[in-house]
């Protein structure tokens, strides 16, 4: 088995709009994001810090890092999955998130883990 396979942890990310919390006419936009992390690798890791890159529509980038997600280092076995909500406001109707969760192996290994791109969209009504 290669090395990389031992340290495979595969992210998912769901999106919805939160109309209720937004205001079109203040530029705020709030998004909630569901992600799930699954180790499909054959070590156990722990997830020990993230790093989010925040794309606004209008150009303006904002960088948030910190430890763990939602007050959690979660340890995964493998096979084991987490699955967390959070949310960003952003000023745009559109707007996209990157980044990367920083984890920590059973055997003492160290390796980012890349979260894929993806677009926050405020939803239009077709009249």
């Amino acid at each position: 088995m290669s090395e990389n396979k031992k340290y495979e942890i595969d992210v998912s990310i769901r999106t919805a709009y939160l109309p209720d919390q937004s205001s079109e006419e203040e530029d705020r936009h709030v998004f909630a994001y569901t992600i799930t992390i699954e180790n499909s690798g054959t070590v156990a890791s722990q997830l020990i810090s993230r790093h989010w890159v925040i794309n606004n529509g209008d150009g303006s980038i904002q960088e948030v890092r910190g430890l763990g997600v939602v007050g959690e280092q979660p340890l995964l076995q493998p096979g084991d999955s987490f699955e967390y909500t959070s949310g960003t406001v952003i000023s745009s109707a559109v707007g996209s998130m990157k980044g990367c969760y920083q984890m920590a192996a059973e055997d003492g290994i160290h390796f980012d883990v890349p979260i894929p791109e993806f677009v926050l969209s405020v939803p239009r009504i077709v009249h």
